[in-house]
């Protein structure tokens, strides 16, 4: 896989345009450039003036854009955030069988956390040393324990999910997935991530949706649309 492959995708706001302005393109470039030294160095190590020296861009220019290199490391998690919650929406907000959306987002949260392994092993290396980098990756990992656990309150809410405390179970299943994430692709070679995603798919599955439907990865069960749900 080359290593363009890997890069955090730069979103032109508010409204994509075929055309993105000079400010955009160095923002992008310093995020990339970022991106890059992650992939094979410790974030103590990175400083502005070892960072933009992979850059063709001057160190005022970082400064334009960032304070310091902690603010840097909130961005990429920002948008490594809202790269996998926008890989995982079939499951969070879709309708249907639940089971197959859940699997479906599986399929792409182990996808993107594949590319971007070394980048979360740094970033979790760095929060056991600064408090900086602490608060930035509770921040990030809590966005996704919201996020999960109001789903189960959800899926609860229609019977889809027997009744239990869905804030534990969420956090308890997203630590696993990080710290597994990072295990099996925080360093080179990299495993495989096929079978990841099969042992992380029976563990959701079965904890959340019932054993019975691990292996087939899809069920009978059925989550309404807010129409249907309103029709009731």
């Amino acid at each position: 896989m080359s290593r363009s492959a890997t890069k955090l995708r730069l979103t032109a706001t508010p409204e994509p345009t075929l055309r993105i302005g000079k400010a955009e393109r160095a923002q992008a470039e310093i995020l990339d450039a970022a991106f890059e030294f992650l992939w094979s160095r410790a974030f103590r190590e990175m400083t502005v003036n070892s960072l933009m020296a992979t850059t063709a861009l001057s160190r005022s220019v970082f400064y334009r854009y960032f304070s310091d290199v902690h603010a840097l490391m909130e961005q990429l998690l920002t948008r490594l955030e809202t790269e996998i919650l926008e890989g995982v929406s079939a499951w969070i907000t879709g309708v249907g069988d639940p089971v197959a959306l859940l699997y479906e987002s599986l399929t792409a949260e182990v996808r993107i956390c594949y590319l971007h392994g070394p980048f979360l092993k740094a970033v979790s290396d760095a929060a056991g040393m600064d408090e900086n980098v602490e608060m930035a990756w509770r921040k990030f990992l809590g966005s996704f324990d919201d996020a999960v656990s109001e789903r189960i309150a959800l899926d609860q809410d229609l019977g889809l999910i027997e009744e239990f405390d869905p804030v534990p179970v969420a956090t308890a299943l997203n630590r696993l997935d990080a710290s597994t994430f990072i295990e099996a692709f925080g360093q080179r070679p990299r495993n495989r991530p096929e079978p990841l995603l099969d042992a992380n798919a029976r563990i959701w599955i079965s904890t959340l949706y019932g054993t019975q439907w691990a292996a087939t990865k899809s069920s009978t069960l059925i989550r309404p649309n807010a129409v249907d749900q309103g029709a009731r």
